[in-house]
C-alpha cells in the first residue's frame, strides 16, 4: 500500500502514535461492590397507604470517601489507598444501594429512590458516611453512618450514628479488603434498617 502526500504522511504518523500512547490510566485489577446479605424476593407485590413508604437519600461524604478509590487510615492525620483496587462506583452510591434493598427486605415497607420522592410524602432516610474503608491500626474495616429520619415536612424524627468494625484476614490488599468492607456495611445497614423499623411505630 502506498501513501501519498500530506494526508498519506499524517496517516503512517496516526498509525505510529497508536502504537506507543495509551489514553486513560490503566485499569484496577479488581473492582469492588456491595451485595446485600438480605434481598427482596422476586416477585414481591407491595402497597400503602399514602405517606407510608420512605425514600432512601444517597449519604454525604467527605472527599476522602466520595471516590472510587479505598481508603485505609495510617495515623489520625494521614491516609493511604489500596493499590490495585477500585470501588465500581462511590461508596455513598453503593451503601444507599444496600440501604433500599436492605430496609425493604427486612420490612413491608414501599422503598424509594431519590428520583422517585415525589411520588409519596413518606418519611426520608438521610445521613453521612463518616467511615467507609480501612483501618491500618486495628486491621479491619470500619464502616460508620450517621443517620437521619425525616417526616413528610422534612422535620428531623430521630438521629443516630451506626457503626461496625470487620477484621481483615492477613495484610490489607486487593484481594483482602471486598469481603470485610461488605460484612461491614451489611452489618450498619441492618442496625439501620431496625431503627427505622422500631422509630417508624
Amino acid at each position: 500500500m502506498m501513501f501519498h502526500g500530506k494526508l498519506g504522511l499524517a496517516a503512517v504518523g496516526a498509525l505510529m502514535l497508536a502504537g506507543c500512547v495509551s489514553f486513560g490510566g490503566k485499569p484496577p485489577e479488581r473492582l469492588l461492590s456491595l451485595n446485600a446479605a438480605q434481598k427482596v424476593a422476586p416477585g414481591t407485590l407491595r402497597s400503602a397507604s399514602s405517606g407510608t413508604a420512605i425514600t432512601v437519600a444517597d449519604p454525604e461524604a467527605p472527599k476522602m470517601l466520595d471516590t472510587v478509590r479505598v481508603p485505609v487510615i495510617t495515623s489520625p492525620t494521614s491516609v493511604a489507598y489500596v493499590t490495585k483496587v477500585q470501588w465500581a462506583d462511590t461508596p455513598r452510591h453503593l451503601f444507599q444501594k444496600l440501604l433500599a434493598e436492605t430496609i425493604a427486605a427486612t420490612s413491608n415497607r414501599i422503598v424509594l429512590d431519590p428520583g422517585q420522592y415525589s411520588a409519596d410524602a413518606g418519611q426520608r432516610l438521610m445521613g453521612e458516611l463518616v467511615d467507609f474503608g480501612l483501618d491500618e491500626a486495628s486491621n479491619s474495616a470500619v464502616v460508620t453512618y450517621d443517620a437521619m429520619l425525616a417526616g413528610p415536612g422534612g422535620t428531623a424524627i430521630a438521629k443516630q450514628r451506626f457503626t461496625a468494625s470487620v477484621p481483615v484476614g492477613g495484610k490489607i490488599a486487593a484481594d483482602s479488603v471486598g469481603a470485610p468492607l461488605n460484612a461491614a456495611a451489611n452489618k450498619v445497614a441492618a442496625d439501620v434498617a431496625a431503627w427505622v423499623a422500631a422509630s417508624g411505630r
